[in-house]
């Protein structure tokens, strides 16, 4: 019987690490692929042919391969360390980070995504969604979402104080 194969993103947020963590906790010895999505810059260079900023952007954009890629080895030494069978893994694209996850998943025949939420809110979450909403709305595969550890709490205070807040409201005034 063949191990579980994960793709977990991974972009050294304290989100990502917990979903690290948790995949590691769920699957023991699962195989795993961190993967680092970023994105070229030199599709932003194409408005400055000729122009000197263009040597810049290239040297920026070594650097951002640079980090990148030790971003990805971090997360796959994470991984490792809590036990789990991890390889990183950069794709620098012009494509969105859910596009490249969506990509890379179907590529290396992943059986589960595993990925941290933002936990973005109001109008940023509007305007600009989320990398895992939108994997969870593009993807064929698996996919599991883990909130932050500060994320969950947040949100079970929340929960907790609403469904206070419900009782109360519930309760019959004292007679007076």
């Amino acid at each position: 019987m063949s191990r579980l194969k994960l793709l977990i993103a991974y972009d050294g947020s304290p989100n990502a690490r917990a979903a690290v963590a948790t995949a590691a906790e769920l699957f023991p010895g699962a195989e795993a692929t961190l993967l680092y999505a970023r994105q070229y810059m030199e599709g932003f260079a194409a408005h400055l042919e000729g122009h000197p900023a263009l040597e810049k952007l290239g040297e920026l954009d070594a650097a951002t391969l640079d980090a990148s890629e030790l971003i990805a080895v971090q997360g796959a030494e994470l991984a490792r360390s809590l036990g789990l069978d991890a390889d990183p893994r950069v794709s620098s694209t012009m494509a969105t980070a859910s596009e490249v996850i969506v990509e890379a998943a179907e590529e290396l025949e992943s059986d589960l995504i595993v990925l941290g939420s933002r936990g973005r809110r109001g109008l940023a979450a509007t305007l600009l969604g989320s990398t895992s909403a939108e994997v969870l709305h593009h993807a064929t595969r698996p996919t599991l979402v883990i909130p932050s550890d500060e994320i969950a709490l947040a949100r079970r205070r929340v929960r907790a104080s609403a469904e206070s807040e419900s009782r109360e409201d519930t309760t019959p005034a004292a007679a007076g």
